[in-house]
């Protein structure tokens, strides 16, 4: 069952060899709403989705989750309910199916539970039929959709995404998109995707947030 979470960030700060990329990001994300990240290449958007996913520290501020107002601990618990997917999905040279049952193996899940939600996350993104095909057999648009896949059989409470869209062909991105629309209308997932597509940020997202100079300049709901 996905865990609603809720994520505060406060003043949040991150320089890399003394150039500031965020200068005190502040923001709530409510639960089961679905965020566009946007900004010019550099903005600090991949950054903050790091920051965001506990992947990498800030330099200074908080990030707080919490559910039903109580304040999480970052710890294992809290980062198995999260998941970051990046542009160039990590691929294992195995199956279709054993890159997306991975995340469900790591938490010792039972083999008919592994089975069921691999076979249910695969037919989501329409790669059932690719179950037993070698993963890094498959297209570009595959690869992202079977990332995607991955992302879903551990039901996240909170998904990033970083630029899914990125340098995907036609048919795929169509399929992409009605994925995360399906993902949107079905889940009780949170979704923050740092995109600069237009449509992704028009047609899915329910917020659009702008970083601008380190900061979130403007929001559109």
């Amino acid at each position: 069952m996905i865990c609603e979470l809720s994520l505060s960030v406060t003043d949040i700060h991150k320089s890399y060899t003394d150039i500031a990329v965020l200068r005190g990001v502040s923001y709530r994300f409510e639960p089961s709403r679905c965020y566009a990240l946007c900004g010019a290449n550099g903005s600090g958007k991949s950054t903050l989705l790091r920051i965001c996913a506990l992947i990498e520290k800030a330099d200074a501020g908080d990030v707080i989750y919490s559910t039903d107002d109580k304040i999480l601990p970052h710890d294992i618990n809290l980062k198995r309910t999260m998941t970051l997917l990046l542009p160039n999905v990590g691929v294992f040279n195995n199956t279709v199916y054993k890159n997306v049952a991975y995340g469900l193996m790591v938490r010792k899940k039972s083999r008919s539970e592994i089975d069921s939600i691999t076979n249910e996350a695969l037919d989501m993104v329409g790669l059932k039929e690719k179950t037993r095909q070698n993963a890094l057999t498959l297209s570009t648009g595959e690869t992202a959709r079977m990332g995607i896949a991955r992302a879903l059989a551990i039901t996240p409470g909170f998904l990033f995404l970083d630029e899914p869209t990125n340098g995907i062909d036609a048919k795929n991105y169509e399929l992409i998109k009605d994925i995360l629309l399906k993902i949107k209308s079905y889940l009780k997932t949170t979704i923050l995707i740092a995109t600069h597509d237009i449509k992704i940020k028009e047609q899915i997202c329910d917020t659009v947030l702008v970083l601008h100079e380190g900061r979130i300049a403007d929001e559109k709901v």
